[in-house]
């Protein structure tokens, strides 16, 4: 019962869309498939994987029935408070609070699985920084379609307040880390933080409170699969 656990706890109790019968924890246990033998008709994973099928709320939930980012991400559970081994890379072992450490991502496969059309045509990285809460997604992307950045934010807005509201989130204000705390967005577009080189080369910048969001999506795809049974 670790950070997203709790967090997505939080997130359904909040909602009041679903209720919490049982927590399976410690998870390592075999005897934490009791859910399964209890009825269970539906196992949602909270983290990708190399066979389950892979659904994103406001991306492609419904079919349930060229570009590089670089997200500046805070520091985890996962990482050392000081300078110690790790069973990957050396660097992964690193005092997370003294340092920016580069890192690898699965975002990127996940956006391939995810929007089958970017497959192959997204790669990605982090750098992993000594802030203890909110990441920042930067995506260059090189556009076959002539486009204005204003044309961007407008299509940008426009979809925060329609199709996907209360998943995108946007902002024109001159905002930092900090003030993303507990936001239930998946993700914010900093309107004022991107560039545009010229019309087919573009810089968009957008926050998310790395763990708060998702739980919150997580919560939307249970209550969505459940309608669906």
């Amino acid at each position: 019962f670790g950070r997203i656990g709790r967090l997505v706890t939080r997130a359904a109790i909040t909602s009041g869309k679903v209720s919490v019968t049982h927590i399976n924890d410690p998870f390592i246990d075999l005897n934490y498939m009791a859910h399964l033998k209890g009825g269970a008709k539906r196992v949602i994973i909270s983290a990708p994987s190399a066979d389950a099928p892979m659904h994103v709320v406001g991306v492609n939930h419904e079919s349930y029935d060229k570009a590089h980012k670089t997200t500046v991400h805070a520091y985890t559970a996962t990482q050392k408070c000081v300078d110690g081994p790790s069973g990957k890379l050396w660097r992964d072992g690193r005092g997370a609070g003294q340092n920016i450490i580069p890192a690898s991502t699965g975002a990127a496969k996940a956006v391939g699985k995810v929007i089958p059309s970017l497959n192959g045509k997204i790669t990605g990285m982090a750098f992993r920084v000594p802030t203890p809460n909110v990441s920042v997604v930067d995506l260059t992307v090189r556009l076959e379609k002539p486009a204005k950045y204003e044309d961007i934010k407008a299509a940008v807005k426009a979809a925060s307040q329609g199709p996907m509201k209360g998943i995108l989130g946007y902002t024109d204000e001159e905002v930092v880390s900090s003030d993303f705390n507990g936001d239930t967005h998946s993700s914010i577009f900093d309107a004022g933080a991107g560039i545009s080189l010229n019309e087919h080369f573009v810089k968009l910048v957008s926050w998310y409170d790395n763990e708060c969001g998702y739980s919150h999506r997580v919560v939307d795809l249970i209550v969505y699969v459940a309608s669906k049974e």
